[in-house]
Order: structure tokens, then C-alpha cells, then sequence
């Protein structure tokens, strides 16, 4: 029996390292289905008195349906012809059969003839569309107010194609000719846009305004396409002036020329001929405006380095420290794993292994190499599966398997097993003041492997400053130099045991066996709960009271089942204690599907604020100092940050002497906004700290260890 629960062990180790890959298998996307104005921007202008233009901007991964699109007038002002709908794209539909969609940005034209007095005319747009993820929206109605160019006299000149017509009409405000004092340019003309290759991870995106002529910031998207494992990056847009727009409110332009520095996110680190598409949208000055641009450009990259990234300071979480490196790193990286205090309570299973087998050296030789098996092959299963995520166009990093909720759960009932064990409740492969063939048994050699699964999937919060360079080499590297890294930090993590293990001097030093061992195997089973009570937090705060709540009672069952399964002698008995004991999982199973817990509101009198990159392009624009704080949850690191330097008096006075704001990003659940910015800054998990300047200019990387003196001279740096 305890063969079996050895190997349902070994089974549950196996799927918390292999959970990570499936835990997306089946999401639910209403949770991230956009609200139906934000999918469908629908807005509409008048051209001329003779015809009104409606433009759908719809978001990708949308799509209208062309047949049940409707324009009309309300309340006259406007005599209207049948709407001309331009054509679709061809779909069948499970409900509706074949039917004609639209995606991207359209426009739909409503010719008619407006009244000598009109001035605005109200306008009814019907619609539908759907989500290619399966969910669609119920039938739309918008009525839109329309303003009509002012009448032209009978005697006006009408502008020739020569004077005002390019290769794109314009949108918005008045007709072309009227009150004008000059042409407007065609759309090649007066706006220019240039794709420039920087280095291997930024590409210098350059536009050229024709004077009185200017572009919005936030219409604006940029995409890369042409190579695998290369995507575009957050754009870094630099200070803009601030105008008011009749159409849009309150927006962010430019005028002349601008450069925008556009870093990629590559996970391909070969020469590449890609192509970049800009979506863009300006207006002249004198309130005529463009329809939305598109501009294909193809750019040929470099192959990448370990040091590439968008800023000098960026670099630290690559280094460009070569293969050598990385692995001196990652060895030690690995090393300084063992005094972190995620790992810890799982080591104390070693330390007891390796006390029992005091008395022969030979015992200790196995219990270390079947140890270092199990952390080295985990490191390098885990590190290959974020990589192939990762190339798969997943913006992953280090840890990530701590942002699903089912993972987690499955911990904490683990440290629990492994706890009951330890206080007797269960035995679990730990034979105390037992020696000879117990210890080199199959079970023996599959515990200690067992155990280097599990101090490898709970190190992943504890990353170490030197961990982040080595990994950040192995994630813009090759398959084999990045396997070579993994290797390393597992084999720093096992290091101790083997050298206690194969040094007898070292061995020597280890205390016999005897009735101590009782004593310390029973305190050993505190650390283990402490980590399920923290993980259970963990837990609570990706989705809330509830999956605590359902884990705890589990737990209960759980324990019942094991307490029952170690006093029951009849084999019937036993196998249905250990059913309810694996019937008690089941909570594991079930809170994937709860619902992401609210986020704590941030106090009136706080520092801080939430993270978003609106809100850091926001205040760039206002020339303000921003410290972003990418943190998390599970990850120790950051919490050792917060606690000793970002909660302190001393941080807060800082950031007021300096004028600075403070926001920070939550990853304990995976966001795909907050993936991009890591893997901007080519950062392989959290915490990553980033600096601002004041007037513009690159972030500046912090390191993940932080101090009062590193963070009061970083502002002051962006301050000046």
C-alpha cells in the first residue's frame, strides 16, 4: 500500500509539472470579451450635403454582419437613398447560415439630399456582430448627431482632384473648399511613415507631418508580422501637445516629425525580414480629418543577442553575458535557492533523508543523485515548457505556473500530505531510526526523486538577482544553450546534497541517526503547513474567500481519508479510505473556475496606483517621474521589497520631493498586458522595476533586490 501512495504521489507530482500546459485548454472567454463600444466603434460625419459616411472600426478577433446592418434618418433634415454597404467577407454561420461579415475599419455611405437649412441631422445605425471565440452580442442601435458642412453657393468653385483629392477622402469636419485657405494633401503626402531597424529588439517607427498637419496618439497600432517568435512590443512614445477634438475629446498629438521607438518581443533570435503595419489616423489643422491609414513596411533584423532590449538599463535582465556566464550564474543563481524561504520547508524533507543515511556513506551517494535527478530534469522540463510556450506566442515567464489557481490548490494539498506526514498521521516513505535496505529501496530513490520534482516547482517564486540573468540568456537563446541553463540552476540547487553526498569529510559531519530524528521529523511538519496556509493565500487572493474556503474544507476530507488509510489493516478498507482521500482533490479542480477576485481598492491616502499603459502614457505626457512595480503575490522577492523599501516612510517622501507617481502591476494572475511590458524590458519574471524620466527617454531597470539609497538615486536620476 504505501508502493501505491508512492506512486498516486509521483502521479500528482507529475501533473503539477505538466498542469501549466493544459491549464489554458479551456478558458472561458466571456471573462475577456471587450464591451460591445469598444469592439464596434461606430462613428459618422458628413463629407458633403449630399452624402453621410458611418465608419465601423472593428477590433480584431471581431467581426459585424453586413446583412443586418441598417442607417437611417430621424427626424428629417436629410432626404436618404439606400444605404450603399460595401461588400463582406464570406461566412457561414451555424444560425444564419451563409452570410457576409466585415472586420477591420468600413465605411458605409447614406447618399441623400439635405435640406437648405440643415445643420446637424440625427442618424439611427442598427447592427450585430460576434466574437470569433464563439459569443455574440445581441442586435445594436446607436443614433449618432451628424454635422453638415455649411451650404456651398451656386457660384463656388469646386476644387479640382488635382487641389484636394489624394488617395483617401477626408473624414471628418468640413467639405473640401469650404472656408479653407489652402488644398488638402493627399494622405501620402501630408502624412509620411518611415519603419527604421534600430538593434535585433527595436524597431525606430518615424513619422513626417506636412505643416498644419497633425497625428493622434491614441489611434493609433502597430503589429509585426513575417517571422515567428517575433511580435511588436508596447510603442514608446515620445512627449506630445495636448488638443481638444470635436470628434475624440481631449487627445494626444504631434506635429513635424516624430520618432516612436517600437521594442520587440522576440523569442527567435535569428535574422528575420519582417513586416511592420502601422494603423494610424491625423487631421489638418483646419478641422479636416483623415480616414484611419495603413502602412505595410518590410524591415530586415539582425539575429539577436543575449543583450538586446529596449534600453541599455534593460539589458540587466539578459546581461550580455554569454553562454559561460549564464551557466556561472545559474549555478549560482541555483545555489542561493537553498536559503530562500519558498525552498526551504521542501528541503527539510532532504535534510532528514540525508541524517538517516549518516551512517553510510554509500546511502548518501544515492539519496543525493536521485535528488539531483529529480531538481535538474524539472528545471529543464519546466524551462522547455515555458519555451515552447513562449515561441508559441504565449508572452510567458519564470513562475508562471503560480498564476493558475488549479496549480496552486494542488500545492497546497501536497505541502499539507507531506506535513501530516511528517507529524505521523500518514507514513510517507520515511522510515525514522530505520536503516539498511529501507534506504536504498525503489520507494526510497523514488522519495528523493520525488522531493527534486518539488523543491523545483515551489522555487519558482524565490527567482534570485543571479537567477534572472541566466534566465533571461536561456529565454533569448537557443534550444540546446537554453537547456544547458536549466541544467545548471538545477544542478545549483542540488549542489549541497552532492557534495555531502560525495566529499567524506563533508559526511562525516553529519550526526548519527537515533531517537532525535523523531523529534525533528515532527517539528519539521510546521514549515510545510505554514507554506500551505501561505499558498492557500495565494489561492484567496486569485480568486477569493470562496476557493479558500472550498480548498480548506477539502483539506479536512483529505486528511480524514489518509488518517483512515494508515489505521485500516483490510485492503477493502484501505482503498476506499484512499478514495475519499483523492475525492478530496476535487476542490482542486473546481477553483480554475471561480471567479478572478476583486482587486483590494487602493486607500484614498496611498502612494500607489494601479498599473496600466494608458496610465503611464498619460503621465509621461505631463512630464511626471514614474516608478512602475511589476509584482506579485506569490513572488518573495517582491514581498521582501515591499515590506523593507516600497512601504516606508522614506519611499513615500521620495516620491514627493521628486514629484513622482507610483504605479504597480499585478501579475499573481496572468495579464497579457502586463506579459508585453516583462517581455519589453526582456524581463523573465516578476519583480521588475522600472524608472521614468522625467522628460521623456528610455525606462531605467532596477535591480529585483532593492534598497532605500538604489531607489532614492533612480528617481533622482529621472528627476534632473
Amino acid at each position: 500500500m504505501k508502493s501505491l501512495l508512492l506512486r498516486c504521489a509521483a502521479l500528482l507530482a507529475a501533473a503539477i509539472a505538466f498542469a501549466p500546459a493544459f491549464a489554458d485548454a479551456a478558458p472561458d472567454d466571456s471573462q475577456d470579451l471587450l464591451p460591445v463600444e469598444q469592439a464596434y466603434l461606430v462613428t459618422a460625419t458628413a463629407p458633403g450635403r449630399d452624402r453621410i459616411e458611418v465608419h465601423f472600426h472593428i477590433v480584431d478577433g471581431y467581426y459585424l454582419y453586413r446583412g443586418k446592418t441598417r442607417l437611417s434618418v430621424q427626424g428629417g433634415g436629410f432626404a436618404a437613398a439606400d444605404a450603399q454597404l460595401p461588400a463582406g467577407i464570406q461566412h457561414h454561420d451555424d444560425y444564419l447560415g451563409d452570410v457576409e461579415t466585415w472586420r477591420g475599419d468600413i465605411v458605409a455611405v447614406l447618399p441623400g439630399k439635405a435640406d437648405a437649412n440643415a445643420g446637424n441631422v440625427s442618424l439611427q445605425v442598427k447592427y450585430q456582430g460576434c466574437a470569433d471565440a464563439g459569443v455574440c452580442f445581441p442586435p445594436q442601435t446607436r443614433t449618432l448627431e451628424v454635422k453638415l458642412p455649411a451650404a456651398v453657393p451656386a457660384d463656388a468653385t469646386t476644387p479640382s482632384p488635382a487641389q484636394g483629392e489624394g488617395s483617401q477622402k477626408p473624414l471628418f469636419g468640413a467639405a473640401q473648399g469650404a472656408g479653407m485657405d489652402k488644398p488638402l494633401l493627399p494622405a501620402e503626402q501630408a502624412y509620411k511613415f518611415e519603419a527604421i531597424p534600430g538593434d535585433a529588439g527595436e524597431v525606430l517607427m518615424r513619422f513626417t507631418m506636412a505643416p498644419g498637419y497633425y497625428l493622434y496618439r491614441d489611434r493609433s497600432h502597430f503589429s509585426v508580422s513575417g517571422a515567428d517568435g517575433i511580435a511588436a512590443g508596447t510603442p514608446l512614445w515620445p512627449q506630445g501637445v495636448t488638443h481638444h477634438d470635436e470628434n475624440f475629446g481631449d487627445q494626444v498629438v504631434y506635429y513635424n516629425q516624430i520618432d516612436v521607438p517600437l521594442p520587440l518581443q522576440r523569442s527567435n533570435g535569428n535574422a528575420a525580414h519582417i513586416s511592420v503595419e502601422a494603423k494610424f489616423q491625423g487631421c489638418q489643422d483646419e478641422g479636416v480629418c483623415y480616414p484611419p491609414m495603413t502602412r505595410t513596411i518590410a524591415v530586415d533584423l539582425p539575429a539577436s543577442s543575449p543583450s538586446t532590449g529596449p534600453s541599455s538599463s534593460g539589458a540587466k535582465q539578459s546581461g550580455g553575458i554569454g553562454l559561460w556566464g549564464a551557466l556561472l550564474f545559474g549555478l549560482l543563481g541555483g545555489l542561493i535557492l537553498n536559503l530562500m524561504p519558498c525552498v526551504l520547508p521542501v528541503l527539510s524533507l532532504k535534510v532528514l533523508g540525508v541524517a538517516q543515511s549518516g551512517e553510510s556513506l554509500a546511502h548518501a551517494r544515492k539519496h543525493a543523485l536521485w535528488y539531483t535527478a529529480g531538481v535538474m530534469l524539472s528545471f529543464a522540463a519546466v524551462g522547455g515548457l515555458v519555451l515552447a510556450l513562449r515561441a508559441g506566442g504565449q508572452a510567458l515567464g519564470w513562475g508562471f505556473q503560480l498564476q493558475q489557481p488549479g496549480v496552486v490548490a494542488v500545492l497546497v494539498y501536497l505541502m499539507f500530505a507531506v506535513g501530516l506526514s511528517l507529524s505521523g498521521v500518514f507514513q510517507f516513505n520515511l522510515s525514522v531510526g530505520q536503516t539498511g535496505s529501507a534506504l536504498v529501496s525503489k520507494s526510497g530513490a523514488a522519495g528523493d526523486f520525488f522531493t527534486g520534482v518539488l523543491a523545483c516547482v515551489v522555487a519558482s517564486p524565490c527567482i534570485a538577482p543571479f537567477m534572472g540573468g541566466a534566465l533571461g540568456y536561456a529565454f533569448s537563446s537557443g534550444a540546446l544553450a537554453a537547456l544547458a541553463v536549466f541544467l545548471a540552476l538545477g544542478l545549483g540547487l542540488a549542489l549541497p546534497f552532492l557534495l555531502i553526498g560525495f566529499v567524506p569529510a563533508l559526511a562525516k559531519l553529519l550526526p548519527k541517526p537515533g531517537a532525535w530524528m523523531e523529534t525533528l521529523k515532527q517539528f519539521l511538519a510546521f514549515p510545510m503547513y505554514l507554506t500551505a496556509a501561505w499558498l492557500l493565500w495565494v489561492l484567496g487572493k486569485q480568486r477569493g474567500v470562496d476557493a479558500m474556503a472550498l480548498v480548506a474544507a477539502g483539506l479536512a476530507v483529505f486528511a480524514l481519508g489518509l488518517w483512515w488509510f494508515e489505521r485500516k489493516r483490510w485492503t477493502a478498507w484501505r482503498f476506499a479510505a484512499l478514495l475519499v482521500a483523492l475525492v478530496a482533490l476535487w476542490p482542486a479542480t473546481q477553483v480554475g473556475k471561480l471567479q478572478p477576485a476583486a482587486k483590494t481598492a487602493t486607500a484614498a491616502n496611498s502612494v500607489q496606483q494601479p498599473w496600466s499603459p494608458e496610465k503611464l502614457a498619460e503621465l509621461r505626457a505631463q512630464n511626471k517621474v514614474v516608478f512602475v512595480d511589476m509584482t506579485a503575490d506569490w513572488c518573495v522577492t517582491c514581498k521582501a521589497n515591499e515590506r523593507h523599501v516600497l512601504s516606508q516612510p522614506g519611499f513615500a517622501q521620495a516620491l514627493k520631493a521628486h514629484d513622482a507617481v507610483y504605479l504597480v502591476g499585478d501579475w499573481t494572475d496572468s495579464d497579457p498586458k502586463i506579459s508585453a511590458f516583462l517581455a519589453q524590458y526582456k524581463a523573465v519574471g516578476v519583480p521588475l522595476y522600472v524608472v521614468f524620466p522625467r522628460n521623456g527617454g528610455e525606462g531605467e531597470v532596477l535591480p529585483q533586490l532593492l534598497s532605500e539609497k538604489i531607489v532614492d538615486d533612480a528617481l533622482d536620476r529621472a528627476a534632473r
